[in-house]
């Protein structure tokens, strides 16, 4: 058994945000040892899970269904395909703006509201509609 602060320690995770995952059902201490909470070594690997969870944009309720009523990881793998398309969504996007702010960044216009790629940047930003291949600028060349 490993309490709490030697948890918080090995894994980086702030005691208080233990004690919440605590309370959401993420992680599950085995007992006390005085006022201190005791966990199972385990829960290290659940802690690596759940840290996994919130960099690919997981929220906690959905890292919640990652795991079996025992604690130990069962990842719906639809979940995980969904997940990857949504970043690879995403990546898209991110790449065609920073295509787009660097023909800004060096168009010869005479200004930025005469380039006809910034301003279909604008009107993509302005209707919310970030469409990435509509944003790329044509290369020339």
């Amino acid at each position: 058994m490993i309490d709490i602060g030697e948890v918080a320690r090995r894994s980086g995770v702030a005691a208080s945000a233990l004690r919440y995952y605590e309370e959401k059902g993420l992680i599950a201490s085995t007992g006390r040892h005085g006022l201190r909470r005791l966990f199972d070594a385990r829960v290290l690997d659940q802690l690596a899970l759940i840290a996994l969870g919130r960099v690919a944009g997981f929220s906690l309720d959905e890292i919640a269904t990652m795991f079996a009523s025992d604690g130990q990881p069962d990842i719906d793998r639809a979940m995980l395909t969904a997940k990857a398309d949504q970043i690879d969504e995403m990546v898209r996007r991110l790449e065609a703006m920073s295509a787009s702010l660097r023909h800004a960044a060096v168009c010869t216009a005479p200004s930025h509201m005469e380039c006809p790629s910034f301003r279909k940047l604008l009107q993509s930003a302005a209707s919310g509609d970030m469409a990435p291949r509509e944003l790329m600028p044509r290369r020339r060349g």
